[in-house]
């Protein structure tokens, strides 16, 4: 049976309308609301493998301060990322695979603490970060078409990684098939910041090719509208919540 735990260590924050819609939205159009945010990394066991879904910010990263009228905090710091995978009761020799989303620090920051670990990451990403070692996997997509989505590569037997360029250059997503529960666990990095982003058709501030990222959040939202998908952020509660509530996303 697989398993999917979020590794959470940021929650309570908040992020404004301005923030989370603000790539796609007029500043002036945008409503005087916030949505929850939080930070959370994912844990996926599949039966055979234990694989992450990212790691985040390095452990020594202090709490961030709190400011009302920022447009993104992340939240109270309730873990480090080591002590939020430890609670999962998993030990760092039993991680075999990272699939890296994007190259940001909350979603590689501690990748050091896998040296075991193959890590997979984009050509361009690993490029990007400078990344050498045997243990670095770059991936291609040489895997051709996966549903909707042109390019991919078959990670194991129930995890594809996806290209899904925009909010980075070497941008990617991942997939998971859960053929017992009969649904896909969708694992975007930061495709959208919080999933009323993903509901409204909108993208955040935060892309480096804005073209290329609407292109993504279209084949996403193609995706989930024609398949039974668990959405999994990384920066709202939505991203534990939906795993624990093994909530469908109905768009």
């Amino acid at each position: 049976m697989i398993k999917v735990i979020p590794l959470k260590y940021y929650d309570g924050g908040f992020m404004t309308q301005a923030f989370a819609f603000g790539g796609t939205r007029d500043k002036e159009k945008c409503e005087d609301v916030k949505y929850g945010s939080s930070l959370q990394n994912f844990l996926i066991d599949d039966g055979k493998e234990v694989i992450l879904s990212d790691t985040g910010m390095p452990n020594e990263t202090p709490a961030f301060s709190k400011k009302d009228d920022a447009p993104l905090w992340m939240g109270e710091k309730v873990a480090t990322f080591k002590e939020a995978f430890e609670a999962t009761g998993y030990k760092v020799e039993d991680v075999t695979k990272i699939v890296v989303t994007h190259k940001h620090p909350d979603h590689t920051g501690e990748l050091k603490m896998f040296p075991n670990a193959k890590i997979y990451i984009s050509e361009r990403e690993a490029d990007d970060m400078k990344l050498t070692g045997d243990n670095i996997v770059r991936v291609k997509f040489t895997d051709g078409a996966y549903k909707n989505f042109p390019e991919s590569q078959r990670i194991t037997d129930s995890l594809v990684m996806i290209k899904a360029e925009g909010h980075t250059n070497g941008n990617s997503i991942s997939i998971l098939e859960d053929k017992e529960q009969g649904c896909y666990y969708m694992f975007h990095g930061d495709v959208t910041y919080c999933d009323a982003a993903l509901y409204a058709n909108e993208l955040s501030v935060v892309f480096e090719d804005k073209d290329k990222a609407r292109e993504t959040l279209s084949r996403v939202r193609e995706f989930i509208k024609e398949n039974k998908t668990i959405y999994c952020s990384t920066h709202c509660p939505e991203g534990y919540l939906n795993i624990e509530q093994h909530k469908i996303t109905q768009l």
